[in-house]
């Protein structure tokens, strides 16, 4: 069996979220320039971003995630099933805040829940109007493709 891969994870992380009521969207662009990997939305407005990791190369150099916190109010890591879970406990994964799921391309679980930090609602209204026109955007451009060059 081949490796996962990231959209793998995303799309059972995808499927996770949308069961308690979250909807997320891939490659979200923030404020400053990052990009988190899964952005959600729950019912009551609350922001979870994902990043998902599936190669320990790539989590111990990751410098940039905790930018990510700036627009959320729940961060959580996701990986592939059988990644070592280890590094997640390290202090500077910040283990007490950042949750943790585990996610095959079907479906996903919480393995660590995420701390609620919630935003300031100036950053809530950018962060939840970015996504918003993010999301109207992919929907437009996947009924008509030629819209993006109009």
């Amino acid at each position: 069996m081949a490796p996962l891969v990231a959209a793998d994870v995303a799309r059972g992380v995808s499927r996770l979220l949308l069961r308690h009521d979250s909807t997320a969207i891939t490659e979200v662009m923030l404020a400053g320039g990052r990009r988190a990997d899964l952005m959600a939305i729950d019912a009551r407005g609350g922001i979870a971003i994902v990043e998902i990791k599936v190669s320990r190369a790539d989590l111990l150099g990751d410098m940039k995630w905790t930018d990510y916190l700036d627009h959320c109010d729940r961060f959580f890591w996701a990986v592939p099933a059988g990644f070592d879970l280890s590094p997640f406990d390290a202090p500077e994964f910040l283990p007490a805040r950042a949750g943790l799921i585990v996610a095959d391309r079907y479906d996903a679980a919480i393995v660590r829940e995420a701390a609620e930090v919630p935003l300031a609602a100036p950053v809530r209204r950018r962060c939840t109007l970015s996504f918003a026109r993010r999301a109207a955007r992919r929907v437009i451009l996947m009924n008509d493709p030629e819209a993006g060059v109009i």
